[in-house]
């Protein structure tokens, strides 16, 4: 009997192992964020970000576009490009969602999953065009509350360590912090680059210290 209830134990430690959660860590030189996915409600999202990640893809990009009290965005490859001009304007999806040309890769998008989930400090939702469906792999995080993107934008995460880093990132210097009244394309991009590293980790690995 001891054997058998031995036997149940550690097969009820191995399934909740096995089942646990993925997260992202995103690192920068501030330090890091971890951000836990919501596939129940963006599985598309969620699925192409942690494609991308574990391919690279977003190592070496940077946080492109820094907005206080609003959001900071990231996730396009052309920032690894000295042309601040191109900023902005790259990205696709991890794999093909029925969305461009399957043969092309670089045309690939991701349709919208837009939910209830409200955009709240820390939350990690998909960039778009105009079109709904046009996510592709740029996402931003919110420095704060933002209900006017509520049901408009795809909500796909949430950070649960590290939200001091958003505060450290939005408040780095740039053209519309030094001249309010600046008009340029590129007056919410920083002067010095903000790089990131994604790793995809277990929950337990991520937040242990």
């Amino acid at each position: 009997m001891k054997k058998l209830v031995c036997l149940i134990l550690i097969g009820v430690l191995f399934m909740s192992c096995s089942k646990e959660d993925d997260v992202a860590v995103i690192s920068t030189k501030f330090g890091d964020m971890v951000v836990e996915f919501y596939p129940d409600i963006a599985p598309m999202h969620v699925e192409s970000f942690t494609i991308l990640a574990k391919e690279g893809y977003f190592d070496g990009t940077t946080f492109h576009r820094l907005i206080p009290g609003f959001v900071i965005q990231g996730g396009d490859p052309n920032t690894r490009d000295e042309n601040r001009m191109k900023w902005g304007t790259g990205g696709r999806a991890g794999k093909y969602f029925g969305i461009g040309r399957e043969d092309d890769p670089d045309t690939w998008l991701i349709p919208g999953e837009f939910s209830d989930k409200l955009h709240v400090r820390g939350t990690l939702s998909m960039a778009r065009t105009r079109d709904p469906n046009s996510a592709s792999s740029q996402f931003f995080v919110c420095h704060a509350a933002t209900p006017q993107l509520d049901k408009q934008y795809t909500v796909f995460g949430q950070v649960i360590k590290g939200l001091e880093i958003i505060d450290k990132i939005v408040n780095e210097n740039r053209p519309k912090k030094e001249n309010p009244m600046y008009q340029g394309p590129d007056g919410d991009y920083p002067y010095e680059k903000i790089e990131m590293k994604v790793n995809i980790l277990k929950r337990s690995d991520a937040l242990s210290d």
